[in-house]
C-alpha cells in the first residue's frame, strides 16, 4: 500500500512540476495581462513620441501627492521623475509579455513582484486606498487580498520557471529541467 502511494505521489509531483508553470502563465494571461497593458496605455503620451514622453496622467498615477503639490505642472518635478515614470510604463508592457511568452520568466516574474509591491504602496500611501487586511473574514480587499494572490501566482513562476511550453525551454533545449 505504501509503495502504491509513493508511486502515485511521485506521478502527481512530476505532473505538478510540468503543469503548474504553464497554468500559472495561463492564469496570468487571463487575469493580469490586459490589466497591465491597459494601465500602461494610459501612461503613454500622444503619438509615437509618447513612448518617451509620458502623459500627464502617468505622473499623476505614479506621483499623486507630488503632482498635487506642484499644481499638476510636470516641469516642477525633479528630472528623475520622468525616468521613473518611463521605467514603470515600459515595465507594464515588457514584463507581462516576457511572462506570457516564457522568456526570462523567473526574472520577469520577480520584476512583476517588485512592480506589484510598488504599485500597492503607491495606491495606499499616494492615493489613500484602503489596504484591507488578512484574516479579517473578507476576501475582497483590493490590495492585501487580491495582490497577495497575484504575488503568489508570480512566485510560482519564480520558483518553478516557465515550464515546458516556453521560449526559455526552447533556448535551454529539451534535455533541460522541465520546470525551466
Amino acid at each position: 500500500m505504501i509503495a502504491l502511494f509513493d508511486r502515485i505521489y511521485a506521478s502527481l509531483n512530476r505532473l505538478g512540476d510540468s503543469l503548474l508553470p504553464l497554468l500559472a502563465r495561463l492564469t496570468f494571461a487571463g487575469v493580469l495581462f490586459m490589466y497591465y497593458i491597459n494601465s500602461g496605455l494610459t501612461k503613454l503620451g500622444d503619438g509615437i513620441s509618447g513612448l518617451w514622453t509620458p502623459s500627464l496622467g502617468a505622473y499623476a498615477q505614479i506621483f499623486p501627492k507630488q503632482m498635487e503639490a506642484v499644481g499638476y505642472d510636470v516641469s516642477q518635478l525633479p528630472g528623475y521623475s520622468t525616468i521613473i515614470v518611463l521605467a514603470g510604463t515600459w515595465a507594464e508592457f515588457i514584463l507581462p509579455v516576457l511572462i506570457i511568452i516564457g522568456l526570462l520568466t523567473r526574472l520577469a516574474a520577480l520584476g512583476m513582484i517588485g512592480f506589484v509591491v510598488v504599485q500597492s504602496l503607491t495606491d495606499i500611501i499616494g492615493h489613500g486606498a484602503a489596504a484591507g487586511g488578512w484574516f479579517d473574514g473578507s476576501s475582497d480587499s483590493l490590495i492585501m487580498d487580491q495582490r497577495s494572490l497575484w504575488v503568489f501566482l508570480l512566485l510560482v513562476l519564480v520558483f518553478k520557471g516557465a515550464g515546458w511550453l516556453s521560449v526559455d525551454r526552447m533556448i535551454s533545449g529539451p534535455s533541460a529541467d522541465p520546470a525551466a
